[in-house]
């Protein structure tokens, strides 16, 4: 049975705390999910990744601090992350880093600041990238043209933006994470993108708890619901389900360099 790679997940929210164990078995075991990568968002998440990867076969993590949780980032944690890296082989990317202008909660200079700071530190640990931005199309790409462009693999997770932009990052040789907005009826421009975009690039996503797709927009999301995910991939690309499924597994092991 092909399996589902969910490459962008957070167990670590609170709203897993009631169920998070029987949830990750019942995933695992009757809902064809394979692999997490859960994604860290500032010290707390990267701590709780290196119990999850420890505590789950299934499940490998990353270090990073998101645009809205810099103002806590300094030297020292970089210097901690780093380390942490290199001492756990199943943190196997940076992220999730970038760009915030929705929310603006830290000063844009700070966030490019420390954003330049952790793309340095992805590439001394020789690890790809996972790249939050939104509402910030033009300051993320230039910022990542201006620091490695190509030399970095990286993943824009939750690509949000039009089919010009995904050309930009296509053609740097990165992926797009795909996730729960593909099935939304107002989606048109993600499902624009999935149309345009080769599915050798795709990365399957759920962001859970956050971005659940048609027909549990309003709950809480989990790996299992991914499978909405591939189906309107699988209809905007006129494939089969099976298709999506095996060509994102190793998509997924190829991003963040795991045994397929």
């Amino acid at each position: 049975m092909l399996k589902i790679f969910d490459t962008h997940a957070h167990y670590d929210s609170e709203r897993f705390d009631k169920d998070r164990e029987e949830l990750l078995q019942d995933l695992t075991t009757n809902q064809q999910v394979g692999r997490i990568v859960n994604i860290a968002c500032d010290e707390a998440s990267c701590r709780k990744n290196l119990e999850f990867v420890k505590d789950y076969d299934f499940m490998y993590g990353s270090v990073g601090f998101h645009p809205d949780e810099v103002g806590d980032l300094n030297e020292d944690l970089i210097n901690w992350m780093k380390e942490e890296a290199l001492n756990e082989e199943k943190i196997v990317a940076v992220g999730e880093i970038g760009l915030d202008y929705y929310w603006n909660k830290e000063a844009r200079d700070i966030q490019i600041y420390w954003l330049e700071a952790q793309l340095a530190m992805a590439t001394e640990l020789n690890l790809p990238v996972v790249i939050h931005s939104r509402e910030a199309a033009k300051d993320t790409l230039e910022v990542i043209k201006a620091n490695g462009g190509a030399n970095r693999m990286m993943d824009i997770h939750c690509f949000s933006y039009s089919v010009e932009m995904a050309r930009e990052y296509l053609n740097m040789g990165h992926y797009l994470g795909i996730g729960g907005v593909v099935t939304f009826n107002n989606g048109k421009k993600l499902k624009e993108v999935v149309e345009y975009m080769p599915l050798d690039r795709i990365l399957l996503e759920t962001d859970a708890p956050y971005l659940t797709p048609v027909p549990f927009r309003s709950k809480r999301n989990d790996s299992g619901k991914i499978h909405y995910v591939v189906d309107e991939i699988a209809r905007l690309k006129q494939i089969s389900t099976d298709e999506v499924l095996e060509q994102t597994w190793k998509n997924a092991c190829t991003f963040y360099n795991v045994e397929p």
